[in-house]
């Protein structure tokens, strides 16, 4: 039977990360994933700013924009006839986004922990956590064969997604939850990417898109009691909400052909799990899970797995860096998740249109609006800088 120092579960953006890093620590990883690399996964496929100086930091963004993957360089976001069009400041010198396909930025961040060491077998599903003495020591799983074998590690590092059964089987209590807030819907469109990610939004809706690999993602937001209506004939609500409410996108669509598939779901979970126990901890998905709306797994992923490798390399015993890791994650991941919540109430009411007058008039604000919304800026310097500048009374 072999040994481990680490076994990740998952090996998405979280997990592939979380092995990269570990693995350039010296540590003998093991990463498996149930699917068979490559492979897509649903996702919003945008990087903010955070996360693209993430992989500058791992020497993978050269990498990256290799694929061919176009460059995001501003953000033009519209409602009611306003439009608000900027971009964020840089993080660690990196001020241009990406919003690659999944099973280009998944394998690009595999064939980097493999080539630190670690050992990556795809195809293989964990079926259970090991014990010892209450703690975990290892996963049994079955290969891509068919055979069932169990693993030892001193660490069991769960980046299996939201539904995640390494939390479910270490006991990872939900410290923090809400009932979902909305659904969405994607499809990849042969059309020509432009350099900005655009956003529409109307109350109860939001319709973006952004350049990917080789093709044009757009989304749709709808209201989670939106659902049950959608999932009835998904692509026909698909496309009226973009025709009723980005009328200048549709055009392009109508032109374009037929995407192969229509992606969507209605399960967006937000909670907040305890993020790590003896012998087993949580990064990506599995820890935090929040609307997609905010665009902020991926980045979220990377940060989280940069964290716990920092905290694991501290010098301080396995448990006591698990728990301060936990601890930690808790008290970063707070800001972001109400702040999702917040915004996936899809709420466009008199109030917010009298904010985007406002960003439509002062560019530095709109920057500033961008940059928080990037994790570029902190939202107290935003708050500081609107007590300077009062609202534009609502038309009408």
């Amino acid at each position: 039977m072999s040994g481990y120092d680490v076994i990740v579960v998952g090996a998405r953006c979280a997990g592939a990360g979380t092995a990269l890093l570990l693995a350039r620590q010296g540590r003998r990883v093991l990463l498996l994933d149930r699917a068979a690399f490559p492979k897509d996964t649903l996702s919003t496929l945008y990087i903010q700013l955070p996360g693209v100086a993430a992989l500058a930091d791992w020497g993978l963004l050269d990498r990256l924009r290799a694929t061919g993957c176009p460059p995001l360089e501003r953000v033009s976001y519209r409602a009611a006839g306003i439009t608000v069009t900027g971009s964020s400041r840089p993080v660690r010198g990196q001020r241009v986004s990406y919003a690659p396909r999944r099973h280009v930025l998944d394998q690009l961040l595999v064939d980097a922990a493999v080539a630190a060491g670690a050992e990556f077998r795809d195809a293989t599903t964990v079926g259970d956590l090991l014990f010892t003495d209450g703690r975990v020591t290892g996963v049994r799983c079955r290969t891509a064969g068919g055979r069932w074998v169990s693993e030892r590690a001193a660490l069991v590092v769960g980046a299996d997604g939201m539904r995640s059964q390494v939390a479910r089987r270490a006991g990872a209590e939900v410290l923090t939850s809400a009932p979902p807030k909305s659904c969405a819907y994607y499809a990849f469109w042969d059309l020509p990417s432009d350099d900005a990610l655009t956003m529409t939004h109307a109350d109860g809706v939001l319709v973006g898109a952004a350049g990917t690999n080789g093709a044009t993602i757009v989304t749709c937001y709808l209201r989670q009691r939106e659902f049950a209506r959608a999932r009835q004939r998904p692509l026909e609500v698909y496309l009226e909400t973009v025709r009723e409410h980005d009328g200048e996108l549709y055009e392009r669509l109508r032109s374009a052909e037929p995407p192969g598939r229509l992606y969507g779901t209605g399960d967006q979970r937000n909670f907040i799990r305890r993020a790590a126990g003896p012998g087993w901890a949580l990064v990506g998905d599995a820890a935090v899970h929040k609307d997609s709306i905010t665009a902020w797994g991926i980045s979220d992923a990377f940060l989280q797995a940069q964290l716990l490798a920092q905290t694991l390399a501290s010098g301080t015993a396995q448990d006591r860096a698990l728990a301060e890791y936990a601890t930690t994650l808790r008290r970063v991941a707070q800001g972001g998740y109400e702040a999702t919540l917040a915004a996936a109430d899809l709420t466009l009411g008199d109030d917010e249109l009298a904010h985007l007058r406002l960003l439509a008039d002062h560019p530095e604000l709109a920057e500033l609006y961008f940059s928080v919304a990037s994790g570029a800026a902190a939202p107290q310097e935003y708050r500081a800088a609107l007590r300077a500048h009062p609202l534009p009374a609502a038309a009408g």
